[in-house]
């Protein structure tokens, strides 16, 4: 797969899952496309220390008591209306909840995308795409009221733990995180209780 993400515009009356379920059928890709902003994205292969930083800040927070960290599962957004606004898959997150029943007849209905109202804490890990994890990534998160969203951007050599979202207006293209806690990747990232404080230094040399 080329190092650079696949990034195709959705038609309007296109049902953006039918179209990401088509695009994986297609191309038998060993990783999944995500939808945001209108568009659809085939992110890059990510390399063995993107995967290995990733799964080590997950395991932080598996150690630290929170048994709801996870890696994997791909989650939806919908406007008021219902339509689908983002197709989402965090490299690693915390969830509110343990998957009820109505949660996983919402999976099923949606051809595999949980709620995202299920997220208390994403995480995302740069990879050649950066410009999406830095952009859309953080307004969908923002938009959908993610109450806190990680981000290790090893192209900026920095980590950030982004709170208190914030939706202006109906245009989810202008929300925005009210706090940027920032530090150099090797220094330790403080996060919101109850939370732990995370350690970057897997990434100082990635």
């Amino acid at each position: 797969m080329s190092a650079e993400p696949i990034m195709e515009p959705v038609m309007t009356q296109v049902d953006p899952i039918d179209l990401l379920s088509a695009i994986e059928e297609a191309t038998s890709m060993p990783i999944r496309p995500e939808y945001i902003e209108g568009t659809a994205i085939v992110p890059p292969q990510p390399n063995q220390r993107h995967n290995d930083g990733a799964f080590k800040l997950a395991v932080q927070f598996f150690t630290a008591g929170l048994s709801l960290a996870g890696m994997g599962n791909g989650y939806r957004a919908a406007n008021k209306d219902g339509n689908t606004t983002a197709l989402v898959i965090p490299d690693f997150y915390i969830l509110r909840r343990e998957p009820t029943e109505l949660d996983e007849s919402y999976r099923k209905a949606h051809k595999g995308w949980y709620p995202i109202d299920m997220l208390a804490l994403v995480g995302e890990v740069t990879s050649t795409n950066h410009e999406t994890d830095t952009g859309p990534k953080l307004r969908t998160y923002a938009a959908t009221g993610v109450p806190v969203y990680v981000l290790v951007d090893r192209h900026s050599r920095t980590a950030h733990c982004y709170t208190e979202p914030v939706l202006p207006g109906d245009d989810p293209t202008e929300a925005y995180y009210g706090t940027d806690t920032k530090v150099d990747l090797g220094e330790p990232l403080p996060l919101p209780a109850p939370y732990p404080t995370l350690d970057t230094a897997p990434f100082v040399t990635g």
